[in-house]
C-alpha cells in the first residue's frame, strides 16, 4: 500500500487536472473566438438566472451530449465503431504517466516524488503512446462506413506519421544535450544556468527544436491550421462524422485533452517544467518565509484592486439588464474580496516565521504552480493560433512536413 496509494493519488491529481481544464478550454476557446471575432460569445445558459460569463455553457454540454439520442449508422462494423472513441480518450489520458509536474513531496518523512510513473525510457514511452491514437482516429473513419469520415482517418494517418518524424527528430537534439530519456532528469537538468544567468532551457539550447517540435505538436493535436481530417468545408467534419452523443463527447474530450498534452510537453522539454527561473529547490526553501510573504501581499493587492474595480462597475451598471446578470459582477467582486481576505488571513499567521516542513511545502507548491501555469499558457496559444491562422490545404500540409520540416529537423 506504501507504493499503491500515492500512485493513485497521483494518477487522481493529474486526470482531474486534465478534464478540468477540459472543460476550461471549451469556455476559453468560446469566449477566445468571440473576442478575436468582436462579439458576445457564449452568455445565454444560465443556472437560476446566473450566466457566469458564459461558464456555464460547459455544464449545459455534458448534459446535452448525456441526454441526446446515440444515432449510428446502419452498416457500420460495430466493435471497431464502438471501440476508436475510447481508444483515442485513453491514449490521450495515458500519455501523462510519465510528466513530472513537481519535483517531489515529503509526506510522513517520506519524499514522493511527483510523476506517476518515472520511466527509464520516458520520451520514448510519449512517442510510442501517441502514436496509438492514429489507430483510433482510422478505425472511426473505416468502420462508420462512409467515404467523407474514411477520407478524414486516411488524412490523419498520413498527417500523422508526416509530422511525428519530425517531432521524433526535434526531440532527439533535447535527448542528446542532457543524454537521457528520462523526462524528470531533462526537466532537472533545465534547472541549470547557460552562461550564469539564462536558465538553460530548452528553447535555449534547442530553438530549432522548439520550433519543430510546437509545429508538430499543433500537426498531431489536429488543430488549426493543420486541423485537415475536420475539414468542415471539403469532408464535413471528418472521421467523427457519424458519431453522436457520448462517442462524440469522447472525440470532441479527447482533442482538448491532446491540447492539454501538448502543453504539457511543451512546458516539460522546452520551458523548465516545473523550474522556476533562477529558484531552484533549494533557494525557494532557504527563503521560503521571505518568499511567501511577498506572495501573500501580492496576492491581497491584486485581489483587492480587482475587487475594487468590480464593485464600482457594480454601481455604475446597476439595474442595466433588469435580471440575474445584474447581481454577477457582484458575486466577481465577493470573490476577490474573499481572496484578498484570505491572503490577509495567510500574513497574520506569521508566514516568515515557516519552519523546514512548511518551506518544504511550499517549495512544492510554487513548483506545481509553475508547471500548470506554463501547461496553461501554451494551452491558451492552441486556442490563439486557431483563432487567428487560417488552414492549409492538404497538398501544402504534406510539403511542409517533408520538404520543410524533415530536412529541416535532420539539419538540428
Amino acid at each position: 500500500m506504501d507504493i499503491v496509494t500515492p500512485a493513485l493519488m497521483k494518477i487522481g491529481f493529474m486526470v482531474t487536472v486534465i478534464m478540468l481544464m477540459v472543460v476550461v478550454l471549451f469556455w476559453a476557446e468560446r469566449k477566445g473566438s468571440a473576442f478575436i471575432q468582436d462579439r458576445t460569445g457564449p452568455n445565454r445558459a444560465n443556472i437560476g438566472g446566473v450566466r457566469l460569463a458564459g461558464l456555464v455553457h460547459p455544464v449545459a454540454d455534458v448534459f446535452k451530449l448525456l441526454f441526446k439520442e446515440d444515432v449510428t449508422p446502419t452498416h457500420r462494423h460495430q466493435a471497431f465503431y464502438n471501440l476508436a472513441p475510447w481508444l483515442v480518450m485513453t491514449v490521450a489520458l495515458a500519455t501523462y504517466a510519465v510528466i513530472p509536474f513537481g519535483d517531489h513531496l515529503t509526506v510522513a518523512g517520506k519524499q514522493v516524488q511527483l510523476v506517476v510513473a518515472d520511466l527509464e525510457v520516458g520520451m520514448l514511452f510519449v512517442l510510442a503512446i501517441a502514436s496509438l491514437g492514429t489507430y483510433g482516429v482510422v478505425l472511426a473513419g473505416w468502420a462508420a462506413n462512409n467515404k467523407f469520415s474514411f477520407l478524414g482517418g486516411i488524412r490523419a494517418s498520413a498527417q500523422m506519421i508526416s509530422y511525428e518524424l519530425t517531432m521524433g527528430l526535434a526531440v532527439m537534439g533535447m535527448l542528446l544535450v542532457f543524454g537521457t530519456f528520462r523526462l524528470t532528469d531533462i526537466v532537472a537538468g533545465q534547472g541549470d544556468l547557460v552562461w550564469g544567468f539564462l536558465p538553460k532551457w530548452g528553447v535555449v539550447v534547442q530553438p530549432l527544436g522548439f520550433i519543430l517540435f510546437i509545429v508538430a505538436v499543433f500537426a498531431e493535436t489536429n488543430r488549426t491550421p493543420f486541423d485537415l481530417p475536420e475539414a468542415d468545408p471539403e469532408i464535413v467534419a471528418g472521421y467523427h462524422l457519424e458519431y453522436s452523443s457520448m462517442k462524440f463527447a469522447l472525440f470532441f474530450m479527447a482533442e482538448y485533452a491532446h491540447m492539454v498534452v501538448g502543453a504539457a510537453l511543451i512546458a516539460t522539454l522546452y520551458f523548465g517544467g516545473y523550474q522556476v527561473p533562477w529558484l531552484p529547490r533549494p533557494v525557494l526553501e532557504q527563503h521560503a518565509g521571505l518568499l511567501l510573504t511577498i506572495k501573500l501581499i501580492g496576492v491581497a493587492v491584486v485581489a483587492g484592486l480587482f475587487a475594487v474595480l468590480v464593485l464600482r462597475r457594480v454601481q455604475r451598471e446597476k439595474g442595466k439588464f433588469g435580471d440575474a446578470r445584474d447581481r454577477e459582477p457582484l458575486l466577481g467582486g465577493l470573490f476577490w474580496a474573499a481572496v484578498a481576505a484570505a491572503a490577509v488571513v495567510g500574513l497574520l499567521m506569521k508566514p516568515m516565521s515557516i519552519g523546514p516542513e512548511g518551506a518544504d511545502l511550499f517549495a512544492s507548491i510554487v513548483q506545481v504552480g509553475a508547471f500548470l501555469a506554463k501547461m496553461v499558457f501554451f494551452a491558451w496559444f492552441f486556442i490563439w493560433v486557431r483563432w487567428t491562422v487560417p488552414r492549409f490545404r492538404y497538398d501544402q500540409l504534406m510539403n511542409l512536413g517533408w520538404k520543410v520540416m524533415l530536412p529541416l529537423g535532420l539539419v538540428n
